[in-house]
């Protein structure tokens, strides 16, 4: 059991959409002290081999690493307490498992979890453009009070090159989270 006091735990689950450079950045500004459980299926895996160059996984103490087949992990109980799930990049087939409740993976598996037990959530689709299908599973799933938040950049806060319009939108969905931050400049600053 983690003796560490953390202020707040979060499940951070990656799938493999283009976009999982997203997700793993993600993971690298969460701040220490928050205790991350973090999850890649294995079709993320396949796409940073596609998208990146190279990549690794952050060796931080306050990351936790499980396998997407373990469905026996602690996180996917509803007794084991977090905080909050995001699931960045969020795949159309996972948003559509988790639209209508299949659990065949641990990510699957935690957002069953995460909604019985009315927990935040939030996903990440990444695809464009959403077909009607789409839209309807993401319509469903705001209705049941998870947060649908695509990587759409604002302006606003005057980004001069990608890592500025990625530290945004990690920035935006640290907010919807209500993990600290200061990686962008907000409206009125």
């Amino acid at each position: 059991m983690d003796q560490k006091k953390y202020t707040k735990k979060v499940v951070v689950a990656i799938t493999g959409a283009s976009g999982v450079h997203l997700g793993m950045k993600l993971l690298q500004l969460i701040p220490n002290d928050i205790k991350v459980y973090a999850v890649l299926s294995s079709s993320a895996k396949i796409t940073l081999e596609k998208e990146t160059a190279q990549y690794a996984l952050s060796q931080e103490e306050h990351i936790e690493y499980f396998n997407d087949n373990d469905l026996a992990a602690p996180i996917s109980s509803g007794s084991f307490q977090t905080d909050s799930l995001i699931i960045v990049p969020c795949s159309m087939n996972t948003l559509a498992k988790c639209t209508v409740g299949i659990c065949d993976t641990l990510i699957t598996r935690v957002f069953s979890v995460m909604l019985k037990e009315k927990r935040e959530v939030l996903l990440v689709p990444r695809e464009m453009p959403f077909n009607t299908i789409q839209l309807e599973n993401m319509t469903k799933l705001s209705k049941l009070g998870v947060s649908i938040a695509p990587p759409v950049i604002g302006y606003y806060s005057e980004q001069q090159s990608l890592e500025d319009m990625e530290n945004f939108l990690i920035g935006k969905w640290f907010d919807i989270l209500k993990i600290p931050h200061d990686l962008f400049k907000r409206w009125g600053e």
